[in-house]
C-alpha cells in the first residue's frame, strides 16, 4: 500500500542494485524516445494513456494514441512502454521492462482486474484496496500454505510476508519490524489485524481461560481501533493519518504482548497527536467509540453523554452516522475487547470517563476577562461543561478553570501566575485534553 512515488524510489534502487542500471534515467529507464516507439503519456482524464510516436520537433513529441487520437506532449513527460508485458501483468514489479508510474500503474491495474490485489517489488509487497471482503483470502487454509514456504515460491500475499519474518526471527533470533504504510483508506488497519493473525497462528496457540492466544488477539481488536482510530464515509473506522506507518515488533515469546501493547504503543505514538481531526469525511475523535456511547442509553447517563453533534471536538466534522455500522454493537464489542486485553472493570471506570471528560473539555469557551489579556468562563453552558469534566476528572472544578485560564511561572525566587487571553486558553485547553489522552496509554 505504498504511494507511486515511494514505489519508485524504492523500487528503482532495488532495480539498481540487482541490475546495475545506474546509468539509466531516476525512474530506471532509458531517456531516448524516438519515432515508432510506443509511450505512455499523461491524459487529464485516464491518468496515463498509452499511443504510438509519430513525429519529434524540439522537445515535443506527436504520439497517435490507441483510442485514434493524436496529441502532443513534452518528451520529458512521455516514458516508453512495454509490448511485450503479459496482459494479466506480472507478480513482481522487477519483472517490468521499465518500472516508471504509468507502467506500475498498468501493471496493478491488470491483476486487480483479475482480483489479483497483491503484487510484489522485490520483498516489498504493495496491496490494492478492493473495498470488499475476501475471507478466502485469509482464511486458515491460505496460513497453511504459506506456512514454511519460500518467499517468492507461492503468489504474493501478506501471509508471505508474515512468515519471511517469523522465521528470520525464530531461526536468526533477529529481531523484526514490518511496515504498513499507505494513504487514508488503503486499508492499513485491515492489513495490520491480518499480520497480527497470522503471526499468532504460528506463534501463540497456547492460550488463556479457554482461548487462544490468536482468538485474544483478534478480540482486542477493537480497543485499537476505537482508541487509534476515526470514522470515516468511506469505510467506517480507520486511522486518520493520510500516511502513517504501522510497526509491528516481533518478540520471541508472548506474542499476545506483541498484539496488544505493540499495538496499543503505535495508537499512543502516531496518533495522539490527532485527538482533533477535522477532516470533513471523518467521524469526530480518535476516541470514537465514546461517540457510540450515546447509542448504548444505559451508560448515556453514567458518563454525561449527548448528541455527538453537541460536541466541539465531534461537529467539525459532517460524518456522524455511517451506513452498515451499528455502534450500540462496537461498543459492546469494544468493552469486551477491554475485558480480554486485561483491562479491568475498575480501570475501564477510569479509562472511559476520561474519554468523555476530553469531549466536555472541548466544549469550554473563553472570553475576554476583566484584566487586560485575561479570560473566563463563556457562559453557564461553559461552566456546566467544566463543572462536568471535573466530575469526570475527580479534580476540583476551581482548579481545573484557573489551570486553563492562567499559566504558572516557576522562578527561583517563587511561583508567578500569569493570566491568559482567550485564545492562549483555547489552546490550554486542547493541550490539556490531549494530554488526558496520552495518559490513558500510560
Amino acid at each position: 500500500m505504498l504511494s507511486i512515488p515511494q514505489i519508485y524510489r524504492i523500487g528503482t534502487m532495488f532495480w539498481d542494485d540487482k541490475y546495475g542500471t545506474h546509468g539509466l534515467s531516476p525512474d530506471g529507464t532509458p531517456v531516448s524516445i524516438i519515432v515508432g516507439s510506443h509511450v505512455c503519456a499523461e491524459d487529464p482524464d485516464e491518468a496515463w494513456i498509452d499511443g504510438e510516436v509519430i513525429g519529434i520537433e524540439g522537445r515535443n513529441a506527436t504520439i497517435v494514441t490507441t483510442e485514434g487520437k493524436t496529441i502532443i506532449a513534452d518528451i520529458s513527460n512521455i516514458y516508453p512502454k512495454d509490448t511485450e508485458a503479459p496482459p494479466a501483468g506480472v507478480d513482481d514489479m522487477t519483472k517490468l521492462a521499465y518500472l516508471h508510474e504509468p507502467g506500475v500503474l498498468h501493471n496493478l491495474a491488470s491483476r486487480f482486474a483479475l482480483n489479483e490485489i497483491f503484487t510484489y517489488t522485490g520483498n516489498i509487497l504493495m496491496a490494492v484496496n478492493p473495498f470488499q471482503r475476501l475471507p478466502h483470502l485469509y482464511d486458515i487454509h491460505m496460513m497453511e500454505q504459506y506456512k514454511g514456504a519460500a518467499f517468492g515460491e507461492l503468489s504474493p500475499h501478506l501471509f508471505a510476508v508474515a512468515d519471511t519474518s517469523y522465521r528470520e526471527m525464530i531461526n536468526e533470533q533477529n529481531s523484526q519490524s514490518i511496515f504498513v504504510s499507505g494513504e487514508r483508506g488503503a486499508g492499513k488497519t485491515e492489513t495490520t489485524k491480518m499480520l497480527t493473525r497470522y503471526l499468532a497462528f504460528m506463534g501463540g496457540r497456547s492460550g488463556t481461560q479457554g482461548r487462544t492466544v490468536e482468538q485474544q488477539v483478534l478480540e482486542s481488536n477493537p480497543v485499537l481501533e476505537a482508541f487509534g482510530n476515526a470514522k470515516t464515509t468511506q469505510e467506517g473506522s480507520h486511522d486518520c493519518m493520510a500516511a502513517s506507518v504501522v510497526l509491528v515488533n516481533l518478540s520471541r515469546s508472548n506474542l499476545i504482548s506483541m498484539g496488544i501493547s505493540r499495538g496499543l504503543q503505535f495508537v499512543h505514538i502516531f496518533l495522539k497527536g490527532h485527538v482533533f481531526a477535522k477532516s470533513l469525511t471523518q467521524k469526530g475523535t480518535t476516541i470514537a467509540f465514546t461517540c457510540s456511547l450515546q447509542r448504548h442509553q444505559r451508560d448515556v447517563k453514567k458518563f454525561k453523554l449527548g448528541d455527538p453533534r453537541s460536541f466541539h471536538y465531534l461537529n467539525q466534522t459532517n460524518c456522524y452516522e455511517v451506513a452498515n455500522v451499528n455502534d450500540a454493537r462496537e461498543y459492546l464489542e469494544t468493552r469486551n475487547a477491554m475485558d480480554v486485553v486485561g483491562i479491568s472493570q475498575d480501570e475501564q471506570g477510569c479509562h472511559i470517563p476520561c474519554g468523555t471528560a476530553i469531549l466536555h473539555l472541548g466544549n469550554i469557551e473563553f472570553i475576554k476577562g476583566n484584566e487586560a489579556d485575561s479570560s473566563k468562563l463563556k457562559d453557564e453552558k461553559a461552566l456546566y461543561h467544566l463543572q462536568t469534566a471535573a466530575e469526570l476528572l475527580m479534580c476540583d472544578e476551581k482548579a481545573l478553570e484557573d489551570s486553563l485560564c492562567q499559566r504558572v511561572i516557576v522562578t527561583p525566587d517563587g511561583n508567578n501566575t500569569k493570566p491568559l487571553d482567550p485564545d492562549l486558553a483555547a489552546l490550554n485547553r486542547d493541550a490539556l485534553a490531549k494530554t488526558v489522552y496520552s495518559r490513558l496509554f500510560d
